[in-house]
């Protein structure tokens, strides 16, 4: 069985910066593409609206944020990635500090 997780998070409102980002997602480095696979993520979607992006993640029952978030701390090329992807993205207004993509709710379903 599998769940899905929608996410949230903002970019930097400048135009190159944007495009920057994009051409990066066109060519995800191979660690962190085996890295998703890795965790139980079997399909991952990013979309964007202006300068708001917005992930759709379906996972299988070996899942686990906890698991994803030390396997991430532990991987020193994900943290590179991470890193990178910060100089392009910033909070929502509502993030804690250091938060990033905030977990959304779903409020419908048809």
């Amino acid at each position: 069985m599998s769940h899905r997780y929608c996410f949230a998070l903002d970019l930097k409102n400048d135009p190159d910066l944007i495009i920057a980002y994009e051409t990066y997602h066109q060519a995800v480095w191979p660690e962190i593409i085996t890295s998703i696979k890795q965790a139980g993520i079997e399909d991952l979607q990013i979309y964007r609206v202006e300068n708001r992006l917005f992930m759709i993640m379906e996972v299988n029952d070996q899942f686990s944020f906890e698991q994803k978030n030390a396997a991430d701390a532990a991987n020193p090329v994900v943290q590179q990635w991470e890193e990178l992807m910060w100089t392009y993205q910033q909070a929502l207004p509502t993030a804690k500090p250091g938060e990033k993509w905030m977990l959304m709710t779903k409020i419908f379903q048809l």
